[in-house]
């Protein structure tokens, strides 16, 4: 009887065999899929794990994770990675955890191992206190999955929360972003969504059917859409590789976790004056100018990373050096409805200053504001609870504080921008300064109703009047003499005050109530 000699097992042999999956794993959904990907001018899942990450410091896990669903024709059914690939690397030489979506595998579509490997992942960033960035383009639910799918993306949003406030975490929608999938990067604390990606909860044939509605999908979740009205998103990317580099830019300037303070970059460290400060903002309160101007003037190389640029334009936020230590720079914006407080930038603004504090980045802000926004549309939308996140937010944070007055600050807007009274640790006036309840024009009407009533000639008694309101409260020296304002400085010494400040307040310790937590109107 015949013998049948078996192969012999080598080392080598398991070596190929490990090689061969893993090189076919690695292609995702196919060849193929992957190159319709490149023509349409995106990268793959892995390609944009590559423009993000140092070269060569990519450590994958999970690769051969497997789905588990036997129902609806996925028994036995090939899904690569389960059509997510998560792991470690660094930027710039420092830790982060991500996942990244892959479209090619069942359209990025999220089942329960799916989702499993991501929290994983988080869960890992969480324990080495190291950011978190997860690349978004996916189908939404894996529909096969049912609850099991549901239950996934339930521990997505549970971990999302668990790593809020201890570690930075940012979502690049980089393709679709759909249903219950949106509401992850609605949890981090940035978002990055290139212009060939949409994201929403409910897709245009479903607003179609309930409502009538025709919309398409990026007037619907386009990322114009999302900076301009609903304010979810903060950068724009042109591409993959755009939104990259703006995280790792966006990356730069933050600490690695809630415990460590930010990177001092060697770099520009020259505070002479700088003459051009002194010419930027008009004296005339109703003169309009651009408060970027100022902000690049004083920040380091002029390197000035705004944050939702296109949302509530009145209210400017981002992230600078001076003398090398971070800052998160909040400004009302003039040229931009007289940058006035209204319900889109109190939120903007609010955030903005909690994700600073709790990431330990001082605040510096500069303020011109002529109160918050008049109207029944923002009484009615609830101004007075919105406004009061600023009051709050400023208040709660313990980090560095430095306010810089360029212009008027009036009424109960002038403490929401970071008044001496909700603690802030240095304030600054230029001369051009001016700290009131109100304008001259409408206080004058009030203080001096009488006298403007009694008067002959009541137009000039007015104007009169007025003059001596403005002679009084249009200048800092009047909060400078009740220590309101620290120093009345020269605009062009600016940056040498932000600097000295910031290096006598960076061991800043400030105690508060033991309490669970406050509680912010929201």
């Amino acid at each position: 009887m015949p013998t049948t000699t078996m192969p012999e097992i080598t080392m080598q042999t398991k070596l190929d065999e490990l090689r061969k999956r893993s090189a076919e794993v690695r292609l995702g959904g196919g060849a193929d899929k992957l190159e319709k990907r490149r023509q349409a001018g995106k990268l793959t899942a892995r390609e944009r794990i590559d423009a993000l990450v140092d070269p060569d410091s990519f450590e994958e896990l999970g690769l051969f994770a497997e789905h588990r669903a036997v129902l609806f024709g996925m028994a036995g059914k090939s899904m690569p990675a389960d059509g997510v690939i998560t792991g470690a690397a660094s930027v710039g030489g420092r830790l982060i955890h991500l996942a990244s979506q892959d479209f090619t595998v069942a359209g990025g579509s999220a089942g329960e191992v799916h989702s499993i490997k991501v929290a994983e992942i988080m869960s890992q960033a969480l324990k080495t206190g190291s950011p978190f960035v997860f690349i978004n383009d996916s189908g939404g639910a894996r529909v096969q999955e049912g609850i099991d799918s549901l239950s996934g993306y339930g521990k997505v949003f549970y971990t999302n929360v668990m790593l809020s406030g201890v570690v930075p975490q940012i979502s690049l929608i980089c393709g679709p972003c759909a249903g219950g999938a949106a509401y992850s990067p609605a949890l981090t604390d940035f978002i990055i969504q290139t212009r060939q990606a949409q994201m929403f909860i409910t897709g245009p044939q479903v607003i179609k059917q309930v409502t009538g509605e025709k919309v398409t999908a990026d007037e619907l979740g386009g990322p114009e859409a999302h900076m301009l009205r609903s304010g979810v998103i903060h950068f724009v990317a042109e591409d993959d590789r755009h939104a990259a580099a703006l995280c790792r830019k966006l990356l730069s300037f933050l600490p690695n976790n809630n415990l460590e303070d930010p990177p001092i970059l060697e770099g520009d460290r020259n505070v002479d004056p700088n003459p051009e400060l002194d010419g930027i903002v008009p004296p005339e309160g109703k003169r309009a100018y651009d408060v970027r101007e100022v902000i690049v003037r004083v920040v380091d190389a002029g390197d000035f990373l705004e944050v939702q640029s296109g949302f509530a334009p009145n209210i400017v936020v981002g992230f600078a050096r001076i003398n090398g230590r971070t800052v998160g720079v909040i400004a009302n914006q003039p040229n931009a409805k007289a940058g006035v407080l209204d319900i889109d930038a109190s939120n903007k603004a609010s955030r903005f200053i909690r994700f600073c504090n709790a990431f330990n980045i001082a605040l510096v802000t500069f303020a011109d504001v002529p109160g918050f926004l008049p109207g029944v549309q923002q009484e009615h939308g609830g101004i007075i609870r919105h406004g009061a996140k600023m009051l709050f937010a400023y208040s709660a944070a313990t980090v560095p504080k430095i306010t810089v007055i360029l212009r008027k600050c009036y009424g109960g807007a002038y403490l929401a921008m970071c008044g001496k009274d909700l603690g802030a640790d240095r304030v600054f006036a230029w001369p051009t300064a001016e700290v009131a309840v109100m304008g001259a024009e409408g206080a004058a009407e009030i203080v001096f109703r009488k006298e403007i009533q009694e008067a002959e000639d009541q137009a000039s008694r007015r104007k009169e009047l007025i003059e001596r309101y403005r002679e009084v409260f249009s200048n800092p020296y009047v909060a400078a003499g009740r220590r309101l304002v620290d120093a009345i400085i020269e605009p062009s010494l600016t940056r040498r005050h932000l600097a000295l400040a910031l290096e006598y307040l960076h061991t800043k310790r400030e105690l508060r109530p033991p309490k669970k937590h406050g509680l912010m109107p929201l």
